[in-house]
């Protein structure tokens, strides 16, 4: 390890010692040793110790901003953090990155568009970056390492690298590790509280070149990196949904107001890929059932309101509806059926 790591540390592990003081100090004694020791804090020398001592032993590195690994676009933000830790494969931080967000509480359907969108952003060489939250940035994370050849993602933690949350992704985090990389500025074990997420989303938004935004209502974390990003000049992507839910109001607001562009899938970032044969004999199949697929959305409809529309009785709408649910297209839910 760096010499110099432990004397940033000494600094941004003092307490009321942020970016902001960080960078007075360095600028007022020239480098971080002088000003490490000027501090004479030997309780925080300890600590630091302690705290290098355990990243060795669990493999996490200590990333500076003067370093070829940090992240370039982060650089690039106003009091970034001057130190991350890091667990995982550094190589990752190389990759061009896009960000994707989004509400915990998502749809089926929402989390399968992210999936497929991050999948194709890792497919082509983009490190995925995204908060290891439920919903949206699990969706986010797993399609990015469902990529096909070495796709990656990067998780950005408002606790310690080591702390896993929520406890729900800790098989998600080990994932990470293997092909992508945990990184962090807060200190090893720490346990995150409320403000310190709304810090994360700043870094999420400001690693990728471009955020993409999924289901998020207008209060959400996720609208709140939506305007980070914007802030920093980031192309910021909005996928619409249903007007009457909640979860749909952060982006088609967006949208509406030209903050955001549009954004319907992944096709709008890559050209089409050609269909396999197994592609096109499922698409074919699909066609011949899509009469009754196209009426159904990510609102439940009922077996009688779709056999009105599609002026066919229950009884002949039942066998189609089990084939589609078969085949992984629909799901009955709330005494209804959606589209996934």
């Amino acid at each position: 390890m760096k010499e110099d790591i432990l004397y940033k540390l000494l600094l941004l592990r003092t307490p009321k010692i942020g970016a902001v003081k960080y960078n007075e100090l360095i600028k007022q004694f020239g480098s971080a040793k002088n000003a490490a020791e000027s501090l004479k804090n030997t309780s925080v020398y300890d600590s630091v110790l302690r705290e290098i001592e355990q990243a060795e032993k669990l493999g996490i590195h200590f990333i500076s901003d003067d370093d070829d690994f940090y992240p370039v676009n982060l650089k690039e933000i106003k009091n970034h953090p001057p130190v991350i830790s890091v667990r995982g494969n550094l190589d990752t931080l190389l990759k061009d990155a896009v960000s994707i967000v989004g509400t915990r509480h998502a749809t089926v359907a929402g989390m399968r568009l992210i999936s497929e969108i991050a999948e194709r952003f890792a497919s082509n060489n983009y490190s995925v970056v995204s908060g290891m939250a439920i919903g949206s940035d699990s969706a986010a994370h797993m399609g990015a390492l469902n990529a096909v050849g070495n796709g990656q993602t990067i998780a950005v933690l408002a606790g310690g690298v080591d702390y896993i949350w929520p406890l729900e992704n800790e098989s998600l985090y080990h994932k990470i590790i293997d092909r992508g990389a945990i990184i962090s500025e807060m200190p090893l074990g720490f346990i995150p509280k409320g403000q310190n997420f709304a810090q994360r989303n700043r870094w999420i938004a400001g690693i990728g070149e471009k955020l993409v935004l999924g289901e998020a209502d207008l209060a959400s974390g996720s609208m709140l990196t939506a305007r980070f990003a914007l802030s920093y000049g980031r192309k910021l992507y909005a996928i619409p949904s249903h007007p009457l839910d909640a979860r749909a109001v952060g982006p088609n607001t967006l949208i509406k107001n030209g903050l955001a562009e549009l954004c319907m899938g992944a096709d709008d970032f890559f050209h089409k890929e050609k269909k396999n044969d197994f592609e096109k004999i499922k698409e074919e199949k699909i066609k011949k059932d899509d009469s009754l697929l196209d009426k159904i959305g990510t609102i439940p409809v009922s077996e009688s309101v779709l056999a009105e529309v599609v002026k066919k009785s229950v009884a002949e709408i039942k066998s189609e509806l089990v084939v589609l649910e078969l085949q992984g297209l629909i799901r009955k839910q709330d005494g209804g059926y959606v589209r996934l």
